[in-house]
This record gives C-alpha cells, sequence and structure tokens, in this order.
C-alpha cells in the first residue's frame, strides 16, 4: 500500500520530540531535516518539500505545546494540518451542469488506466442514482472499445461507439447527442492516450474539448510513476487546463509523492483515487483522510463507509441478534466473510483502524488463501450441516473434504475452532490483541 516507507519514516522522527517540554528550533530543525528526507524518498517534488519545511518549522518554532499535547503530538498536528492543506484541504466535488448531461472527459498518457476508470466512475455514478453513458473515443489502441464495451456490459452501463474509423471529435458529439435522447444525466469519454505527450495527441484532446466543452476534464495518472506523474500532470494543465486529477494504483508499492505534490504543482485538486483492480475500487479522494492514513493515524471514515456499502444492515442486525443468544451458525459466518470480502484486502482494512501501527502490519501475516480454503469447506456442507455442525460424523467429514478440495484434517480443524470463533466475535472490540505475536491468525485457519 502507498505510504508505507514514509509513515514509517516520520513516526520515527516524531518519536525523537516525545520528551521535550518545549520546542526549541534546534529540536524542530532535526526534525524536520528527517520528515524533509522522508518526503524526498517518498518522491515528493523538491519545491513542494521545500515550502512545505518552511511552513511547518515557521509554526512550530518556540511555540507552547497545549498541556493535553506532547511536542511531538504537537508537531504532528502541525504537519497533519499542512499535509491537508497541501493536498487541497476539503473534498473537490464533480462540476456538473443544470442543462444534462454533465460531461466528463477522461485524458491522459496510454497505459494509466483511463479506459478501466471510465468503467469504474461510470459505477460509482451509478451507485449515486445517476444514468452515465460511456463513450468510445479511443479509435486508436487496439480492443480500446470492445474493453469499454466489455465494462458496460459487466455494469449494466450503455457504451456508445462508432467504430474505429470515425474521428475521435464526431464519436463525441454523437455520443452527446445519444446522452439527450436517452436522457442520461453524466457522459464518461474515454480518450486516446500515447506514451508520451505529443502534439498530435494533445490537438485532438483540444479539438474534443472545444467542441463539446466538458464540464470536467480529469487527467487519469499511474501513481506508481511517482515524480514522473506530477509532471505528466503539469504538462497536461498547461495545454489542455484540466479541472482534476484521478491517480490510479495507490493500491500498489508506491511511495506516494504524486499524491502529495500534485495539487501543489498544478492547482488542481485530486478527486478519485483508484485502490485496486475491481471496478468498485474507486475512492472519493479526502485530503484530511489521506492525511490521517500517510501520518498512520488510521482512517476509520472510509472504513465505516466500505462496511455500509458491503454490508447488508438487515443482515448485521439479524447477526448481532443471534451472537446475543449464542446463535450464531457457519451459514452466518460464511454469509459474513462474503461480505466483508467486498471491503477490500483484510491488510488495507486494518491500516485504516486507529491506534494499530501500520509500520508493523508487514509482520502481520493474513492468508487469503486460508479465507478461500474455509469458504469452500462450508459450501460443501448441506444446509442442516452449517446449521447444526454436531451432525458432522465421519463420512460427513470425508465428502466434505473431498467436495471442498481440502482435507479432513481441515474440517476438524474448522469444526473445533467453531466455538471459539464464536467467542472472538462477540469480542471483536479489542483491538488490542491483534498481531501480538507478529503474525495474524483468525480462529478458523490452523
Amino acid at each position: 500500500m502507498a505510504f508505507e516507507g514514509l509513515t514509517s519514516k516520520l513516526q520515527s522522527a516524531f518519536k525523537k520530540l516525545k520528551s521535550k517540554g518545549k520546542l526549541t528550533e534546534k529540536d524542530v530543525k532535526e526534525a524536520m531535516r528527517e520528515v524533509k528526507m522522508a518526503l524526498l524518498e517518498a518522491d515528493v517534488n523538491y519545491r513542494v518539500v521545500k515550502d512545505f519545511i518552511n511552513i511547518v518549522s515557521e509554526r512550530a518554532v518556540g511555540v507552547e505545546v497545549m498541556e493535553s499535547l506532547t511536542p511531538g503530538q504537537h508537531i504532528i498536528k502541525i504537519v497533519n494540518e499542512e499535509l491537508i492543506s497541501l493536498m487541497g484541504k476539503s473534498e473537490s466535488k464533480l462540476n456538473t451542469t443544470t442543462n444534462p448531461p454533465t460531461i466528463i472527459m477522461l485524458v491522459g498518457l496510454q497505459g494509466a488506466g483511463k479506459t478501466t476508470m471510465a468503467g469504474k466512475l461510470a459505477l460509482h455514478l451509478k451507485k449515486h442514482n445517476k444514468k452515465p453513458l460511456l463513450v468510445a473515443g479511443d479509435i486508436y489502441r487496439p480492443a480500446a472499445i470492445k474493453q469499454l464495451q466489455v465494462l458496460g456490459t459487466q455494469i449494466d452501463v450503455p457504451v456508445y461507439t462508432l467504430g474505429d474509423k470515425i474521428n475521435p471529435v464526431d464519436i463525441a458529439k454523437g455520443g452527446i447527442e445519444q446522452a439527450r435522447k436517452f436522457a442520461n444525466d453524466y457522459v464518461i469519454i474515454d480518450t486516446a492516450g500515447r506514451l508520451h505527450i505529443d502534439e498530435e495527441l494533445m490537438n485532438e484532446l483540444k479539438n474534443i474539448k472545444s467542441i463539446v466543452n466538458p464540464n470536467e476534464i480529469l487527467l487519469v495518472v499511474d501513481s506508481m510513476t511517482g515524480q514522473d506523474a506530477v509532471n505528466v500532470a503539469e504538462q497536461f494543465n498547461n495545454l489542455l487546463d484540466i479541472t482534476g486529477v484521478i491517480l490510479t494504483k495507490l493500491d500498489g508499492d508506491t511511495r506516494g509523492g504524486a499524491a502529495i505534490s500534485v495539487k501543489a504543482v498544478t492547482g488542481k485538486p485530486i478527486k478519485f483515487s483508484g485502490t485496486g483492480e475491481k471496478l468498485t475500487d474507486l475512492e472519493i479522494f479526502y485530503p484530511d483522510r489521506m492525511a490521517s492514513r500517510i501520518l498512520g493515524m488510521g482512517d476509520v471514515l472510509s472504513l465505516i463507509e466500505k462496511a455500509q456499502e458491503a454490508i447488508d444492515e438487515k443482515s448485521a442486525a439479524e447477526l448481532q441478534e443471534k451472537l446475543m443468544h449464542d446463535g450464531l451458525t457457519l451459514e452466518d459466518f460464511l454469509e459474513q466473510m462474503q461480505q466483508m470480502k467486498k471491503m477490500g484486502p483484510l491488510k488495507d482494512l486494518m491500516k485504516m483502524i486507529p491506534g494499530l501501527d501500520s509500520s508493523k502490519l508487514g509482520d502481520v501475516e493474513i492468508d487469503e488463501k486460508e479465507l478461500a480454503h474455509v469458504e469452500a469447506i462450508i459450501k460443501a456442507m448441506t444446509r442442516d450441516e452449517r446449521r447444526n455442525p454436531t451432525i458432522i460424523n465421519a463420512s460427513r467429514k470425508k465428502r466434505i473434504a473431498k467436495g471442498s478440495g481440502t482435507r479432513i484434517q481441515d474440517v476438524n480443524q474448522l469444526l473445533s475452532r467453531f466455538e471459539q470463533s464464536r467467542k472472538m466475535m462477540k469480542q471483536f472490540g479489542d483491538m488490542g490483541k491483534i498481531g501480538k505475536k507478529g503474525k495474524m491468525k483468525f480462529p478458523f485457519f490452523k
């Protein structure tokens, strides 16, 4: 996940201030030297780092620390506030029109993930009761049109295309006319990219912009390219006057510098971030929540939102009732596990929990394959067996193991730990027990 290295280095710098009663210029200077190196190693733009360090230093030197805060916490408070300011202060919503459709033009280099992002954005709008139309404007990349059509089918969103022999400007115009005809309130235009910025690409994009007059020109950039992503954003902004940025692959092994730098360099906000390969892996970009993640303070609001999206309220209430009366079954567990999977990888979710040291989660082993094995075993059971595991005898265990592609020992292990799991779920709020041994194991797992 992004920022792991940066978070660890920042926390290390802040810990050295714990015993200080007042922040002297020397204390701040030493801490800021470490913060500066951490930011530069995270590929944050040098000019941005320089200005950031000057502002934080000026605010921190000689300031009396509040009674409720340690000097380290006081510095974190200042850094947190300045990070939020650097990344845009608050959520930047999509520009819309009072005369639909709202037109969104996606631009960027080839390989940044524009086409997939078009599908993610359409699904996001659909979840908010909008009626989007996808327009296939990339006529150059092989299979780009087909890819968008497949995505449209997956999310049940129409795709407008005139093939790969028509001028992209005419395709964009036709898409908007189609949207007006069928009352689509959003049009998302997927445009062509190149391996690098060239005159031909930019002229085509300028022509589309001048004809369709989009409400949004969103630049899709690959955050894993680090400082190059910021450079690309700056060039596209100079040539097209973009309205915002979407960062992709923030879930990957990226240092995170683009997220911190791009708003300061271009003046244009980050509006969304791609956090995985699934079409549901799109997040609204909240500067305050991202600053919290960077500083290792968790992101409980995003965690709650993920849970609300993934977990059915009625079934959650029913599960709580069963837990209170000791009536949890393997059928219930299977349903809840399937809903949890919709929220994303467990390791990433844990990093959103305040109080957990994200720098130590690298030592925590969460084997997603074990979840799949447990799911397979439960699915291989009959309904009666799931609801009343006590009826599972030796012959039933043999059948379940064969049906799930696991061993009889695995079935025995799941059953023997079932009672333990019920107790654990009742006490799930006790997060302090998690990961003490550096290796997380769920009660169902060996």
